[in-house]
């Protein structure tokens, strides 16, 4: 399992639910608490304000499931999908994600800060107005991606690939241009600024 930031270990969980079918299933507030989610079918999933505190998922489809202002805070998903998943308002704090994967995963709003997605492909992914501060996204894949009007202040970029990207919006002061790809990345005339002057050159009139 890939680490958490600073080798934190992911929470030890207190019970297990076992290759459980909730395709279609609805949850509304309900809340859970170091349970271990093991080969559990969410597709179509509807989640409104559930709470997943210190939670590990393991093999879990969330294929076409919404997600309207729930939590999953301190949580770990291992070979999870998340194809056609929408979250909006969601709060993921301090979450680890590991061999996932994510093809037309939706994020609108929410908290997503101190998840780690190191190595995450993310290709035409859309995150839009998502609080990502601190953030692992090392060595992630964004390729074709849409990342409007994020906070990555603080985030772990390190060859982080962007290339097709569209970052508008998203702030960008922490980025190094040397450590990352941003081929064809589309940004607008304020990102352009920043990212001239952390490559040293000096914007002029």
């Amino acid at each position: 399992m890939a680490d958490r930031k600073h080798g934190a270990k992911a929470p030890a969980t207190t019970r297990t639910v076992r290759a459980r079918d909730w395709t279609f299933e609805e949850l509304d507030g309900e809340t859970f608490d170091k349970v271990l989610f093991l080969n559990v079918d969410m597709m179509e999933l509807a989640d409104r304000g559930a709470v997943f505190t210190d939670c590990t998922f393991r093999g879990v489809r969330f294929n076409a499931s919404t997600h309207r202002g729930a939590a999953f805070t301190n949580c770990t998903f291992v070979n999870c999908s998340f194809f056609d998943a929408a979250f909006t308002d969601c709060k993921l704090v301090g979450s680890m994600f590991d061999r996932c994967s994510y093809g037309l995963m939706r994020v609108e709003g929410g908290d997503w800060g101190f998840t780690g997605l190191p190595g995450a492909d993310l290709g035409g992914t859309v995150l839009r107005r998502v609080r990502m501060r601190e953030a692992d996204l090392t060595g992630a894949r964004l390729v074709q991606a849409e990342v409007r009007e994020c906070d990555l202040s603080g985030a772990w970029l390190h060859s982080a690939d962007f290339t097709d990207c569209d970052l508008r919006g998203t702030d960008l002061t922490g980025i190094d241009p040397d450590t990352v790809t941003l081929k064809r990345a589309v940004v607008d005339i304020p990102q352009a600024m920043v990212v001239a002057e952390a490559l040293g050159l000096k914007v002029a009139p």
